[in-house]
């Protein structure tokens, strides 16, 4: 089985979900479901349906919460050698094409969110960060041609 690793913002926020998907989402899909029931014929019944169909996906979201959740290892940033660049680093590179600096957060791909700065280990750039250190140059493919970065610093 694959390891599944997260930080511990990264677990807590999979635990939340979970949480709330037994505890809060399959109530209101019971009750849903117990509504349309009321409404009669349930051959026809496009409210019943819907609530099934609603069941169906919270249940399979639960076993995949569930199964990731049986494979985590938290990646506690300061058992991380901070000279290099890992899931919880914080890296700050500086755009060579653009004279720019970014920084970016490196997480695994259940808590990556690129809006907030919170890149996958396994997206394009991230890769190419991963494992290298500060003053380090890197190119990075993407659809749209390669980023050239030089890694600023890497803090915890």
């Amino acid at each position: 089985m694959e390891r599944v690793y997260l930080t511990q913002e990264g677990y807590e926020k999979l635990i939340h979900e979970l949480e709330h998907l037994k505890k809060v989402k399959r109530r209101q899909i019971s009750k849903a479901i117990e509504h349309a029931r009321a409404l009669g014929d349930l051959k026809e019944n496009a409210e019943y349906h819907s609530a099934k169909e609603a069941m169906s996906h919270n249940e399979k979201r639960v076993a995949e919460l569930e199964d990731k959740l049986s494979r985590v290892e938290i990646i506690q940033a300061d058992t991380v050698n901070s000279d290099k660049a890992y899931i919880g680093s914080k890296v700050k590179l500086l755009d060579l094409e653009m004279d720019s600096e970014v920084e970016y957060s490196l997480v695994g791909p259940d808590e990556a969110d690129p809006l907030n700065d919170l890149i996958s280990v396994i997206s394009p750039v991230g890769k190419a960060i991963l494992g290298h250190s500060a003053g380090d140059e890197i190119v990075v493919n993407v659809p749209a041609g390669e980023l050239k970065y030089k890694i600023v610093s890497i803090s915890r």
